[in-house]
């Protein structure tokens, strides 16, 4: 008894773009314009403008503040939790200011003799 053949289906040419949902044709994009000069986003003639300076923020993950204070990153959030420790939510993640941890760091400080 011989198993049946299935078919093998045809490639598509390289040269085509995505495939199209529902079975519709892209349309052709629009041919792009140029924006006129008195518009908010053309680019200024002449010498171009610097970026103000902003102070730079170094935001660690989890794992490094638990690698940095040499606690697990159950505690890290805990304290991110607990407003103990001040943190930015990216995504499903957490991210912590540098300064946020030494700032913590050095209100835990007690001295004990």
């Amino acid at each position: 008894m011989t198993m049946p053949q299935r078919s093998m289906p045809t490639p598509r040419p390289l040269n085509q773009g995505p495939r199209p949902m529902g079975g519709r044709p892209i349309a052709a994009s629009p041919v792009a314009r140029p924006i006129p000069a008195q518009h908010g986003s053309a680019m200024p003639v002449g010498r171009p403008v610097a970026p103000a300076q902003r102070a730079s923020v170094t935001f660690l993950t989890v794992a490094e503040v638990a690698a940095m204070m040499r606690v697990s990153k159950m505690t890290v959030y805990r304290l991110v939790h607990g407003g103990e420790l001040s943190a930015v939510r990216v995504g499903r993640s957490f991210r912590v200011p540098e300064r946020a941890v030494q700032d913590y760091l050095r209100d835990a400080y007690t001295d004990i003799a």
